[in-house]
């Protein structure tokens, strides 16, 4: 079966800095895009940065510069690095494999000021 499982959520003060992590079982990460999203409360669902199975990245506007997707082959895992967090950034963070329909469970990430 595929399942995906974010860790690393919590709460940090603004330009403070969290590691998510998406640890997958029943995919292999190297071989397939992944995708960070988020939504905050009240809000739609945004992207936020994908990997693509070559390794090329790319970030929404609002976290360019500040996020890091990469991935740790070995262990089959995604990381988001978010450094410099704003208030802003404060949603429930989801992996998802690209172009399918699997999402992890999310982790809350509470951005304080």
């Amino acid at each position: 079966q595929v399942q995906l499982v974010e860790s690393g959520g919590g709460l940090v003060q603004a330009g403070g800095s969290l590691r998510l992590s998406c640890k997958a079982s029943g995919i292999i990460v190297s071989l397939n895009g992944m995708v960070w999203y988020r939504q905050a409360p009240g809000k739609q669902r945004e992207f936020v940065a994908t990997i693509t199975s070559g390794g090329r990245t790319n970030y929404a506007d609002s976290v360019k510069g500040r996020f890091t997707i990469s991935r740790d082959n070995a262990k089959n895992t995604v990381y988001l690095q978010m450094n410099s967090l704003k208030p802003e950034d404060t949603a429930v963070y989801y992996c998802k494999i690209d172009l399918s329909d699997y999402w992890g469970q999310g982790t809350q990430v509470s951005v304080s000021s």
